[in-house]
């Protein structure tokens, strides 16, 4: 794996650096949100380990500046605050995993591989249509009746991942596993307020709705009743 890490306390830096060497893989080490970015939108790398607090910029803030310059790298943070509000926070703002202080290195390693394992979302199609609604991979946009739509990048994989699976049953735990890579249920309304904003956007403004819940369920996305 080559390997960003984006931490500014170097004793912890130097831990993760020289386990990943150990095992074969190759790490780059910088010490500022900043410095994060200009390589994560630089360079190739396979996975991104982000600290939450670091100097003159929340690690979030960050991150959510990569996913909207559609830096599509996996990226795990790192972070001493432990609530669940603060892992939501994290996860809303474009990370697909969250590890919190201290931690064992083989746990990080096993998070790291297992990101990096996950296959992502199929590119065969160019674009996705349902009815009105149009998706456009290469662009990254969405519009409905030409009407764009203005999703935040989570938003935008599940829509996406709903409608390469037309009239299908998508549970949560479908979205958990392939927009989040979760293979655990984190016990949080993540999916449903994620589902609810989608909604609001794509639905709400309509008089078709398109977004169908399935109670106890999932949502099916059809543009049939």
């Amino acid at each position: 794996m080559k390997v960003l890490i984006v931490e500014d306390d170097f004793d912890t830096a130097d831990f993760i650096k020289r386990g990943l060497e150990q095992n074969g893989d190759v790490a780059h080490h910088v010490g500022t949100a900043q410095q994060g970015m200009i390589l994560a939108t630089s360079e190739e790398f396979d996975v991104i380990i982000f600290d939450r607090l670091l100097p003159n910029m929340d690690g979030i803030d960050a991150v959510r500046i990569l996913r909207g310059s559609n830096v599509a790298t996996p990226i795990i943070m790192l972070t001493a605050l432990s609530e669940t509000v603060d892992r939501v926070s994290g996860l809303d703002a474009g990370a697909d995993d969250y590890l919190v202080k201290p931690f064992d290195f083989s746990e990080l390693y096993a998070r790291l591989k297992a990101l990096t394992r996950r296959q992502p979302l199929k590119q065969e199609a160019l674009s996705l249509s349902i009815g009105d609604l149009v998706l456009e991979r290469t662009a990254r946009k969405v519009s409905r009746r030409g009407q764009a739509l203005d999703l935040n990048p989570k938003e935008y994989q599940i829509l996406e991942y709903l409608m390469m699976n037309p009239g299908q049953l998508v549970t949560k735990t479908m979205l958990l596993e392939k927009v989040w890579g979760f293979n655990f249920d984190p016990k949080t309304s993540l999916v449903q307020t994620h589902v609810s904003r989608l909604r609001n956007k794509v639905d709400k403004p309509f008089e078709t709705e398109l977004i169908k819940t399935i109670r106890g369920s999932g949502y099916i996305l059809s543009d049939h009743d």
